[in-house]
């Protein structure tokens, strides 16, 4: 079992007692502005996404990582990798996204889960290239991204729902310098 743990933070693979915390993250508006169309999921679809994102895990080696706090135990939301198959531009491609619920925000734990599994992707998974994708105005994301050493690599347009995209990249080397 895949296992990763930071200075405050444990992730792990999916438990099924994960479901009603993370569909409580999921149905927060202010969450899920800058996720897809900003529709809230319901506990259904959550417990799908929980599926396929360990679906992902056993097809791909790498998915989203449960975010548990040490100190309590509590469910903080998701970080970790996926192919974000949504922009076709950017494959073949593995990007490392997180979604964590508002009473975690502000208190570094994106940056800290993020930068160890972006460690995990580089060294671990032997990935050369990592990006990451932010819908623009999604000041918070973007600021976590450069936190890793990610640079713009460039615009784009959601091919769905129309708009404007930053695409971040990191390669190894520049990880390793």
């Amino acid at each position: 079992m895949t296992e990763i743990h930071t200075p405050r933070l444990l992730l792990r693979r999916w438990r099924e007692d994960d479901l009603a915390p993370m569909a409580e993250i999921n149905a927060d508006p202010q969450v899920m502005q800058w996720i897809g169309d900003g529709s809230v999921h319901d506990a259904e679809q959550t417990a799908e996404d929980i599926e396929r994102w360990e679906e992902e895990w056993d097809e791909e080696g790498f998915g989203l990582f449960a975010v548990e706090l040490l100190a309590s135990g509590e469910l903080a939301g998701f970080v970790g990798l996926s192919v974000p198959t949504f922009l076709p531009e950017v494959l073949p491609a593995v990007e490392i996204g997180w979604r964590l619920g508002t009473p975690y925000w502000g208190q570094g734990y994106a940056s800290e889960a993020a930068a160890a599994t972006l460690e995990f992707a580089l060294r671990d998974r032997g990935l050369d290239r990592v990006i990451s994708i932010a819908r623009l105005g999604n000041d918070a994301s973007e600021n976590v991204m450069r936190k890793l050493g990610m640079e713009l690599d460039h615009e784009t347009t959601h091919p769905v729902y129309g708009f404007p995209l930053h695409v971040y990249a990191i390669d190894l080397s520049e990880y390793e310098a």
